[in-house]
C-alpha cells in the first residue's frame, strides 16, 4: 500500500472525503476515512460514492452506515508506542523467554507458525477469522507473512519455540509506508506460558529502539483483553474506527 491519499469531491468541486485505498477480503477498501466536509451528509455520499467497498471510518460514520445496512468488520483502536520520546528500558530487547524457549527469526515456513497462530485465535475471539485451514492460512497468515497485507516483516520480528522446535508463539512486525507496525501477536494457549506475549513484545519494542526505530504501532479490536497489555506497555490510544462493508446499490 502506498499512502497517496485520495479525495472524493462533491457535485459543487469541494472535497468531501479523503482516504488511503488498499485491498481487503476482496474489495475496494477505503482505510483512515476522513470526513472534510460535516455539512455533507456522509454517509449518504459513502453509499452513492463507494457502494460493495470496505470503509474504515469514524465510529459515528460508520455506525450510521450499519443503520443503513452495513455489515461490521471491525471495531478497533489504534496505539502508537514513542520509542524516543519514551524510549524503553535498555534490558527489553533482551528480555528472557520462560524456561524451555527460546527466540528464533521469524523466518519459518507458514506452515510451521499457523497452528499456533490459529488457535491463539479460537472461535468466539474477537478477532476469530473463519473458514477451513487451508483457505485462513491462504488469506490471511501468508500474506502477512510475505508483506502484502500490511508491509514486509521488520528484523525485530520473532517466534519463541520449545524444547521441540514447535513453534509456540510470535510477534510480526511489519513496515506499513515506513511506519513500524505489529501485524499480529499470538500465543497457543493450549502450550501454556501465561504471559509469554508481554515477553515478546518488551522484546521487539526493545528492539526496535536499539534498531532506531522511532515508534510501533497497532491496532487492537473493541473486546479484546490485550489492549490492557499494550497500555500497560507505554501504548496510547490514537484514534478509533469502525470498518464496514457499505451496502451495493440499490
Amino acid at each position: 500500500m502506498t499512502e497517496d491519499w485520495v479525495v472524493r469531491r462533491g457535485t459543487d468541486g469541494e472535497p468531501v472525503l479523503r482516504y488511503l485505498l488498499d485491498e481487503r477480503d476482496g474489495r475496494p477498501w477505503a482505510d483512515l476515512l476522513e470526513v472534510l466536509d460535516e455539512s455533507v451528509d456522509a454517509a449518504g455520499f459513502v453509499r452513492a460514492e463507494l457502494p460493495g467497498w470496505v470503509v474504515s471510518g469514524p465510529p459515528g460514520l460508520g455506525q450510521e452506515l450499519v443503520a443503513q445496512g452495513a455489515r461490521v468488520l471491525r471495531h478497533a483502536h489504534t496505539f502508537r508506542r514513542d520509542l524516543r520520546a519514551d524510549p524503553p528500558p535498555a534490558d527489553w530487547a533482551g528480555t528472557p523467554l520462560r524456561e524451555g524457549l527460546r527466540a528464533v527469526p521469524c523466518d519459518r515456513a507458514p506452515e510451521e507458525i499457523y497452528e499456533a497462530w490459529r488457535a491463539a485465535f479460537p472461535v468466539g475471539h474477537v478477532d476469530h477469522y473463519p473458514g477451513e485451514d487451508a483457505q485462513v492460512m491462504a488469506e490471511r497468515l501468508v500474506p502477512l507473512l510475505e508483506g502484502k497485507v500490511i508491509g514486509p516483516v521488520l528484523p525485530s520480528s520473532l517466534l519463541a519455540v520449545d524444547a521441540e522446535d514447535r513453534v509456540v508463539a510470535g510477534l510480526i512486525l511489519t513496515d506499513r509506508d515506513g511506519r513500524p507496525w505489529i501485524g499480529d501477536v499470538y500465543r497457543h494457549p493450549e502450550r501454556g506460558y501465561r504471559g509469554l506475549g508481554t515477553d515478546l513484545l518488551r522484546r521487539a519494542i526493545g528492539d526496535a529502539a536499539v534498531r532506531g526505530l522511532a515508534d510501533v504501532t497497532l491496532v487492537v479490536s473493541e473486546g479484546n483483553p490485550a489492549r490492557r497489555v499494550y497500555e500497560a506497555l507505554g501504548f496510547v490510544l490514537q484514534d478509533t474506527s469502525l470498518t464496514v462493508v457499505v451496502p451495493d446499490a440499490a
